[in-house]
């Protein structure tokens, strides 16, 4: 069901005479910017700020480029390069999930994670199972169990003759948001109803005079519940670092003993997500004299007293948080919320992604919106950068996103951060290997607004990724550094020109 988050609070317009919603009905006039007549100077542009084409040419940068300049209110592209042409916009797609889920559920909207009792409590004893239900949190960590464990135990529980059934059905489950990803890069974790620390495990390494020492644990800063879902084994050899299996329902890994060195510790994807938060949850309650089975999955939506539950923040909040840090978890499972609200019934993160392009074709006039996931994370993904900055003018109009995303600092000549920057922007990154990404507003000192979108890929390169050279291939680290000089040239040159 559609929250209280209603289509008309969402698009209603601050400027009466615009009528109608630019947002609620795809555009009546094209979506194509209009460009200057190539070779026209503009007396009004100075000398300092370079010609579009000047900057992308000189930037160095491989593949293509696509971006483009949008004034806000009306909505008018003032100027673009190769705009018509999709490319991956990497995590600048979270900022079109933001809108997603807001549009559907509501800034105000919690996600619940429970505790049912499914049989009858007599004098502390459940005779029944005990379900723990996910309820689509991607906040959830081991101090909102712990939580639970406290609350089911000041219920008066404290034997439980049943089973320990998690169940993480509210959202489809996938092993992974993109199979093209690292086994081991914790970006890239299962996605399901119930996730726990972002569905990562952390790995911890200590070298001793004996060998050395490994865990795996749900920790959090105050706990730390080893788990056995999750298993790691130290393999005499250099390469490859990590190896993968999933096994009897385990999580089976692998890691080379010539890269440990003396001890580190690292966060891996957890591919069994609703057996983890079982095993930790199972660990919190023992804590409190609460003795429970083995943690089993369960397909079966439960039904019975509810003993306890823990409310994640308000919707808006986990949306700042995830276009901060960009976490792709995030992003998939309030995508995914936002369709089954919309009336979609995905059966993946595909499918709920299709949902997505429809609403963004409908509503904000992105008719060619081809995005695969809700976090950028497939490279297969596309949008194109005029109606990406068209939508995004649009989108400011109700300030509804700007003041959510992240300030991006700019830097000198000298790459440090110039604090003193005359232009402020407010957007959101994107970076795959050899793919870049840049969309959202800019300030100038005169407090006029522009959104922008630039997007940059060199596919050929990202073609040649395999095996071992997805994680840290030769050359992308330079190609980022140039695409990130290029976005701030981009700005600065759309500052100078179009805001006085």
């Amino acid at each position: 069901m559609t929250k209280v988050f209603s289509r008309r609070a969402f698009l209603s317009l601050s400027v009466a005479s615009l009528g109608t919603s630019v947002l609620a009905e795809a555009p009546s006039r094209s979506l194509r910017p209009v460009l200057r007549p190539a070779g026209v100077k503009t007396k009004s542009v100075p000398a300092s700020a370079p010609a579009l084409d000047v900057l992308i040419r000189d930037s160095g940068l491989s593949g293509k480029v696509s971006c483009a300049v949008a004034r806000m209110g009306d909505g008018a592209v003032l100027e673009a390069h190769q705009a018509t042409t999709g490319l991956p916009p990497a995590s600048a797609t979270k900022a079109l999930t933001a809108l997603y889920a807001l549009h559907y559920l509501g800034p105000s909207h919690r996600f619940l994670t429970s505790l049912v009792a499914v049989g009858k409590i007599s004098n502390g004893v459940l005779r029944g199972d005990l379900v723990l239900r996910g309820g689509g949190d991607p906040t959830l960590n081991t101090n909102g169990l712990a939580d639970l464990a406290r609350t089911l135990k000041a219920a008066g529980v404290r034997e439980v003759t049943g089973q320990f059934l998690v169940w993480g059905g509210a959202l489809p489950s996938t092993k992974r948001i993109d199979k093209k990803q690292p086994d081991h890069a914790g970006y890239n974790p299962a996605v399901s109803g119930v996730a726990l620390n972002y569905n990562r495990v952390h790995f911890e390494w200590k070298r001793g005079a004996n060998g050395y020492a490994v865990s795996m644990d749900g920790r959090s800063d105050k706990y730390r519940p080893e788990v056995d879902v999750a298993r790691m084994k130290i393999a005499k050899r250099s390469v490859p670092v990590y190896t993968y299996k999933s096994q009897n329902g385990r999580d089976h890994w692998t890691v080379a003993s010539g890269a440990l060195g003396k001890g580190g510790a690292r966060w891996l994807p957890m591919r069994q997500p609703e057996i983890y938060a079982g095993e930790v949850f199972r660990t919190l309650a023992r804590a409190h004299g609460i003795v429970l089975k083995a943690p089993k999955q369960t397909q079966n939506a439960p039904r019975g007293a509810v003993l306890a539950r823990r409310q994640s923040p308000a919707l808006r909040e986990i949306l700042k948080g995830m276009l901060k840090y960009s976490t792709n978890l995030t992003a998939e499972m309030v995508g995914m919320a936002a369709s089954q609200a919309r009336g979609a019934q995905p059966n993946s993160v595909k499918a709920s992604a299709a949902a997505m392009n429809a609403w963004a074709a409908e509503a904000l006039g992105m008719p060619h919106a081809a995005l695969v996931d809700h976090s950028g994370l497939g490279e297969a993904s596309k949008l194109r950068a005029d109606e990406m900055a068209l939508m995004l003018a649009q989108a400011g109009q109700h300030a509804v996103l700007r003041p959510i995303l992240k300030d991006i600092s700019l830097r000198d000549a000298n790459g440090k951060v110039n604090k003193g920057h005359p232009l402020k922007v407010n957007a959101k990154t994107g970076t795959l290997h050899f793919v870049s990404a840049l969309a959202g507003y800019v300030a100038t000192p005169d407090g006029r607004e522009l959104a922008f979108a630039i997007f940059a890929a060199d596919q050929k390169s990202r073609d040649r990724l395999i095996g071992p050279d997805r994680e840290r291939p030769q050359g992308a680290r330079t190609y980022n550094g140039r695409a990130k000089k290029l976005q701030q040239k981009l700005i600065e040159r759309w500052g100078t020109v179009y805001g006085a």
